[in-house]
């Protein structure tokens, strides 16, 4: 499972690197839908909202 936590800074950069689209603007964060969220297996070899994410707000669970 992949969370984005509060340390998000709404930089934008791990909306668009999605491959299925499940990360979306929250009431304050980014949030990750985890429904849709496949952690990039199939399209990257590590979850690439991981990767892009300057200030390291993303959690692998």
């Amino acid at each position: 499972m992949i969370k984005i936590n509060d340390g998000c800074i709404n930089c934008d950069m791990c909306e668009p690197e999605c491959p299925t689209e499940a990360i979306a603007m929250g009431d304050d964060i980014y949030e990750i839908n985890q429904d849709k969220c496949v952690e990039c297996e199939g399209y990257y070899d590590t979850p690439n909202c991981y990767a892009v994410c300057p200030v390291e707000a993303v959690d692998i669970l």
